[in-house]
């Protein structure tokens, strides 16, 4: 399915009704003796798969554009490569996590009916998940009365984001207690999840991860105490367990077995007048970085001798170039096919995340840990994620060390967990708004007065459905501007 292509009508209809999962992944996950009832084993697999789908194809839509990573080529004037973000941006994004978070409230529900504390710690976990993307995106987002059309809400008022962060917070901690109180041994029993196969310590990890991540976003603001928080978490790995290694990871195996398959129904979409741009592809040509042919195809170009195309190594095109497509002699790198191709794997958080979270509280002086062990630990997963292994000399080889070797600076450990969020739905994006890393050239065709957009203007579906709620929206965020900062930013 193609989320950028959803119809006016659609989007008209999902902000009003809210549709239950048909998905087939319902058969493979119901349990027999409960035919009569939705389990909350039916809904996981559905919101696990679609919900890493969407997430992955907004990461190629979207982040990969902003965050330098690949851009349109040719791109003669626009795209959000040079910040030109459109109007309806963000509306797959508010369409689609909505229709999931519909979902995972009914799983809720159905957890709830049971009593199964792993079900109900898990979708507490998976609602702070979608939601932490969803008002990162926006801002303000209408949570408390959300997805309750059933009961007659088909205006929903706003919360405001430091709400929705107050209540996922809390629900990341309800779940780890949860976990921690279910009964010994008894695991997730209404079929077989694909994220974790059943695991539920490992489950529990992903929400003490997550917990960091969302903490760590928004440190900035002093009333939330995130500092304290993240080092009782850290501190505590008996009662907070994180991810430790990269099997912890949560990280989607996609398969390519009915029903999950890879989200490109043809690869040659993924690379189809595209090219990946100069600054992904320098840094790791300064690294020497063997993760290049994994990721990357190579460029190349005519010899004038021979007549014969040759490759030239890996190659990008600058972001937000000015002039003509001529002015480029050679055909630039791409992503690599394989990447979409099943078996393949969607990232939703990764233990390099967490290694280099621990990195950025070292150096700060929250966490009394090295942060240079961190450091070399988050840039070793981030290659394993992904299959490759690291070169013994990366850190200290002469021509490579003056860009890899950690320097005791945020600037240096940021650029290296941009490479660990590659296809990490949004994450990239939101991590440079939080910091300001890693430095991104201004190419000399940026729109938006060369300001990086921080957030979707809302769909405008939602100013012509919920007007009045819209408007105490934007009084309270200050405007529905791609340059209006969210709670966490400013």
């Amino acid at each position: 399915m193609n989320f950028k292509n959803i119809s006016a009508l659609a989007l008209i209809l999902l902000s009003i009704f809210n549709f239950s999962c048909t998905d087939d992944f319902e058969e493979l996950n119901t349990d027999p003796n409960r035919l009569d009832k939705v389990s909350p084993g039916t809904l996981l697999n559905p919101i696990i798969y679609n919900m890493a789908s969407f997430n992955m194809q907004r990461s190629d839509g979207f982040t990969f554009d902003i965050m330098q990573v690949a851009l349109p080529f040719p791109s003669v004037s626009g795209g959000i490569h040079r910040y030109d973000v459109s109007e309806s941006a963000g509306n797959s994004t508010w369409n689609t996590y909505y229709r999931w978070i519909k979902n995972i409230k009914e799983m809720k529900t159905a957890a709830d009916e049971v009593g199964d504390q792993n079900y109900q710690a898990v979708a507490l976990i998976l609602n702070a998940w979608v939601y932490s993307s969803l008002t990162d995106c926006f801002g303000d987002v209408p949570m408390d009365e959300a997805v309750r059309a059933d009961e007659g809400i088909l205006r929903p008022a706003f919360n405001t984001q430091q709400q929705v962060y107050t209540k996922i917070l809390n629900d990341l901690e309800q779940a780890n207690t949860l976990f921690k109180s279910a009964p010994e041994g008894r695991g997730l029993i209404y079929g077989t999840e694909i994220l974790y196969g059943n695991d539920v310590l490992k489950w529990r990890k992903f929400g003490n991860s997550l917990y960091l991540r969302l903490l760590l976003r928004i440190s900035k603001r002093s009333e939330m105490n995130a500092n304290t928080r993240m080092a009782q978490i850290i501190n505590d790995p008996v009662n907070y367990p994180v991810f430790v290694n990269n099997s912890d990871a949560a990280i989607l195996k996609i398969t390519g077995v009915e029903p999950n398959i890879s989200p490109w129904g043809r690869a040659i979409d993924f690379t189809n007048a595209r090219a990946a741009a100069s600054f992904f592809i320098d840094n790791l040509n300064n690294f020497n970085d063997p993760r290049r042919p994994k990721l990357l195809s190579q460029a190349s170009r005519v010899d004038p001798v021979t007549k014969q195309r040759v490759n030239i190594g890996y190659r990008g095109i600058p972001s937000a170039y000015g002039g003509g497509d001529t002015q480029f002699d050679y055909t630039p790198s791409n992503m690599q096919q394989a990447l979409v191709v099943a078996p393949m794997i969607s990232m939703i958080m990764t233990y390099a995340e967490v290694e280099f979270i621990k990195a950025e509280l070292a150096l700060k002086g929250v966490i009394a840990s090295d942060p240079k062990t961190h450091y070399e630990a988050g840039v070793l997963a981030a290659m394993g994620q992904w299959n490759v292994t690291m070169p013994s000399d990366y850190f200290v080889n002469p021509l490579t060390a003056p860009f890899t070797a950690y320097n005791g600076t945020l600037e240096r450990i940021m650029l290296q967990k941009y490479y660990a969020l590659y296809f990490n739905d949004y994450q990239q994006w939101f991590e440079y708004r939080r910091t300001g890393f890693p430095v991104l050239p201004k190419g000399p065709a940026l729109m938006n007065n060369g300001i990086m957009p921080v957030r979707f203007k809302y769909p405008t579906t939602v100013a012509s459905n919920n007007p009045e709620n819209y408007k105490i929206a934007l009084q309270s965020m200050g405007g529905d501007d791609i340059n209006t900062k969210v709670w966490w930013e400013k």
